[in-house]
C-alpha cells in the first residue's frame, strides 16, 4: 500500500494515517513529526526548520525531499507507506515521482480530507501538546482531565507557535496556494479519493476503509 494523505492542516489526515498504519502494519511517514523531532534535537535541521514553521510557512523543498527519501529507503518501507504532509508542493510531487521510480514503486492513491476553513481554525487553535511525551489534547474536543497537565506523564500541555490563530490562518493560505493544486494532479492520474473530514474520526475512518477496499489496495 502506498498511499499520499492530503488535506489542510488539521484536517485529521494524520490520526487517519496512524490508525491506517496500525490497521495495515505500515508506516506512518509525517514530514511535520520528523521535522519536530530533529528541532526537539537540536539538530541543524531542526534549528533552520524552526524560522519556518513558528511562521507557518513551508520548509524548503530540498530539506523535505531529503529527509522522505532517506525514510522510504528504511527497510519497514518496503511493504508500503503512507506520506503524511508530503507533498506540499508541486516540485515536492514531481520529487516523489522521481523517488519513486528510482525505486521501482508507484502511488497507488491520494486521499483529501476536507474540512471547512473555520472548522480548521477552531480544532488547531485549541489543540494543546504535552512538552514531555508529545501527547495531543484539545481544549473544546479531548480535554486532559488535569488541566494543564498531560493525562500519561503529568507534563506540560503548551500551545505550539504554529497552533496560534494568527498562525493558522496562515497556514491554511500556504496551504491552498501551494498545496490544494496537487490534488488536481492526482485527479488527472486517476488516483484521488475526496472524503469529508467534517465528521466524527469513526465515520472518516469507515469511509477510508469503503475506499480502500473498492479500489483493493492492499498491504
Amino acid at each position: 500500500m502506498r498511499i499520499v494523505l492530503l488535506g489542510a492542516p488539521g484536517a485529521g489526515k494524520g490520526t487517519q494515517a496512524r490508525l491506517l498504519s496500525t490497521d495495515y502494519g505500515i508506516p506512518q511517514v509525517s514530514t511535520g513529526d520528523m521535522l519536530r523531532a530533529a528541532l526537539k534535537a537540536g539538530t541543524p535541521l531542526g534549528i533552520e526548520a524552526k524560522r519556518y514553521m513558528d511562521a507557518g510557512n513551508l520548509v524548503p523543498d530540498d530539506v523535505i525531499c531529503s529527509l522522505i527519501k532517506e525514510r522510504l529507503e528504511e527497510p519497514d518501507a518496503k511493504r508500503g507507506f503512507l506520506l503524511d504532509g508530503f507533498p506540499r508542493t508541486e516540485k515536492q510531487a514531481e520529487a516523489l515521482d522521481t523517488l519513486l521510480g528510482d525505486i521501482g514503486q508507484d502511488l497507488q492513491l491520494a486521499i483529501d480530507v476536507d474540512v471547512p476553513e473555520e472548522d480548521l481554525v477552531r480544532r488547531l487553535s485549541g489543540r494543546r501538546v504535552c512538552r514531555d511525551c508529545g501527547a495531543s489534547f484539545h481544549i473544546a474536543f479531548n480535554p486532559s482531565s488535569k488541566g494543564d497537565a498531560c493525562d500519561f506523564c503529568d507534563g506540560e500541555l503548551y500551545q505550539r507557535a504554529d497552533d496560534k490563530a494568527e498562525t493558522v490562518r496562515n497556514r491554511l493560505r500556504v496551504y491552498h496556494d501551494q498545496t490544494a493544486p496537487i490534488a488536481e494532479r492526482y485527479r488527472r492520474a486517476g488516483l484521488l479519493r475526496r472524503l469529508d473530514g467534517s465528521r466524527s474520526m469513526d465515520e472518516v475512518r469507515g469511509d477510508l476503509a469503503v475506499i480502500l477496499e473498492s479500489l483493493k489496495v492492499t498491504p
